[in-house]
């Protein structure tokens, strides 16, 4: 069963969410629909148009959005709400029918609406925004009067097909005074009453403060939720798969009658090919999703999906980005063994080059291996990305060197052994003339548990870098501050995951200071400058996790001495994960 993204069902945009969304409140749109629903059935699955009205993060080109109360949003870039009239609600289920009948005339088999992340069901369901007093209301049979007349009308305008309802099984909206857990099972068995085919259901709502789908929260986590719905609904099948990436483990949960169907979305966006790697027995090989967010911080902007470990993603239809035989084969050097000169080796080596990565540290990985083992998130999820990594390269029999540094006089020796030169040799701190520089540790030998800090410890960088050090510092019983020159802390961090470091920082008693510039770093600790002062933070250890700074130096050496010469990753200038491995993998697809 394949579901299409959802479209909102209205002319007047009240239920767009973002700007590329489809719609589909017009037969003129209908022979896309069909394009889409013949694609689907021709090779074998079952069609599915998802129906979305944002609701209260919905009217993206209105400035306002429409909702059952005028409650205020909680995140200031969503627009003022306007309470829906009655005459509203019965025409916002009207456009819900028609959409599902236009749907079903494109040759869908069948439709889902949505109540997804806090839309338009939602926001009826939730004691939070529905603050009504009419019969739309109130108790919660009240506040589910909507959805009940949506699956009535629905049910009449599309006959015997399918009619899938995608509903909270928690909203994560304690704070605010949203349903309980109770309440969203209760409104589960309202909606099997009224006769619908499937139940799908998610987690969380866009403003919950709660982590619901992010790499924090373990596989498995929110199985308890689809369990207990299939044990007080047996007779209509549950749909979920809410940070559940793993084939086995799904495999598991439908044995076990956790719940009848196991719903793949961001997994699939990794690794398209990973149903048929299961199938076939190649668990090694599938490259998974570290459950970053990625995706949803695209798409919470206004741009498409692109995805941190599938750089073709988005871009399938693209002859450039196909692995493709090159014109002859080449012998090409990769200097660096991190994710961007893994993912340039493999997609070379898949094109018919002959690889060989030297890597100057004992493992592979680069600065995601320290990240992988430091980090409070599910260390797994970049742990099983680095072990993808060593399969592939084992697989295309690409030759590996550890614990070898590249320098000029070595190159020398190898004069006229490669054709192509890469250089992913990442990014360093280098905190340039600051006195007493000597006297500090670095960010990555305290991650590789290098060195030993004292009892009070002071990161200087408040970026990514600097935030993981702090964390896993002060999670073995160390008092830390960090000392950052901007106004916040987490500048370079992905939109989606800031807020979980600002908390983390909360958590665990991170001092932070910021707006702050280090003038000196002493036998005390550091003097540190601050709105025109100067102070001493007295500290035991100093840890320097900025400025980051590309270690460029090999490829000036290598200028002269090799025919074709690359750069990419953090070596082109420090960034981040996903920039790494698109970078490297459309080099080594076109070398």
């Amino acid at each position: 069963m394949i579901t299409n993204q959802g479209a909102f069902v209205d002319p007047r945009g009240d239920g767009k969410a973002y700007f590329r969304q489809i719609a589909l409140h017009d037969d003129k749109f209908l022979p896309q629909f069909e394009r889409i629903a013949a694609m689907f059935k021709e090779n074998g699955a079952v069609a599915i148009q998802q129906l979305l009205h944002a609701g209260r993060y919905g009217g993206i080109d209105n400035g306002f959005c429409v909702a059952p109360s005028v409650v205020p949003q909680t995140l200031p870039h969503f627009r003022p709400p306007r309470e829906m009239s009655k005459e509203d609600i019965r025409l916002c289920i009207k456009e819900h029918a028609d959409a599902a009948k236009r749907a079903v005339k494109a040759g869908f088999d069948g439709v889902e609406v949505t109540s997804f992340m806090g839309y338009i069901l939602a926001n009826f369901l939730s004691k939070f925004t529905n603050r009504r007093a009419d019969e739309y209301g109130g108790s919660l049979q009240n506040r589910a009067r909507f959805m009940r007349e949506i699956i009535y009308e629905i049910k009449n305008a599309i006959g015997d097909h399918i009619l899938s309802v995608r509903l909270n099984g928690t909203e994560l909206m304690d704070r605010y005074g949203g349903n309980t857990e109770e309440e969203c099972l209760e409104t589960m068995k309202i909606a099997a009453e009224c006769g619908v085919d499937l139940i799908s259901m998610c987690i969380g709502w866009q403003e919950s403060p709660e982590s619901s789908i992010g790499r924090d929260i373990p596989p498995g986590h929110w199985n308890y939720l689809a369990e207990q719905a299939k044990r007080e609904i047996p007779n209509v099948p549950i749909a979920f798969g809410v940070r559940l990436p793993d084939a086995v483990m799904a495999n598991d949960s439908l044995v076990k009658g956790q719940f009848d169907l196991w719903e793949v979305c961001r997994p699939m966006l990794a690794d398209p090919e990973r149903i048929i790697k299961t199938a076939e027995g190649r668990l090694n090989e599938i490259k998974p999703c570290v459950g970053c967010l990625l995706c949803l911080s695209r798409l919470f902007r206004d741009l498409p999906y692109i995805c941190t470990v599938n750089p073709v993603l988005g871009h399938e239809v693209e002859p450039e980005y196909h692995i493709k035989p090159p014109a002859y084969e080449k012998k090409v050097i990769v200097i660096g063994g991190g994710p961007a000169g893994m993912e340039c080796a493999i997609a070379a080596s898949q094109r018919g080059h002959k690889v060989a990565v030297y890597e100057q540290d004992s493992q592979l990985g680069g600065q995601l291996r320290a990240y992988a083992k430091c980090d409070l998130a599910i260390k797994e999820d970049l742990e099983d990305l680095l072990s993808y990594y060593e399969v592939m390269l084992k697989k295309h029999n690409i030759e590996v060197h550890l614990g070898a540094e590249i320098n000029a006089g070595m190159f020398r020796k190898m004069l006229h052994r490669y054709d192509v030169a890469v250089v992913a040799t990442g990014a360093g701190v280098d905190p340039g003339n600051l006195p007493g520089r000597e006297k500090a540790v670095t960010a990555k030998a305290v991650l590789h548990d290098e060195v030993q800090c004292g009892k009070k410890v002071a990161v200087v960088g408040g970026g990514k870098v600097g935030l993981v050090t702090a964390e896993y510092l002060a999670t073995t019983g160390h008092e830390v501050a960090i000392i950052e020159e901007s106004k916040r802390l987490a500048e370079d961090v992905m939109p989606t995951w800031k807020w979980r470091h600002t908390s983390w920082v909360e958590e665990l008693n991170i001092k932070k200071i910021t707006k702050a510039k280090v003038k000196e770093i002493t036998d005390a600790g550091l003097l540190v400058g601050k709105d025109g002062d100067e102070t001493l933070v007295e500290v035991d250890t100093v840890v320097l996790a900025a400025p980051r700074v590309s270690r460029q130096g090999i490829f000036q050496d290598l200028e002269y001495m090799v025919d074709e010469l690359h750069i990419v990753g953090d070596a082109v200038a420090p960034r981040g994960l996903y920039q790494a491995i698109h970078e490297g993998y459309r080099l080594g697809v076109r070398i």
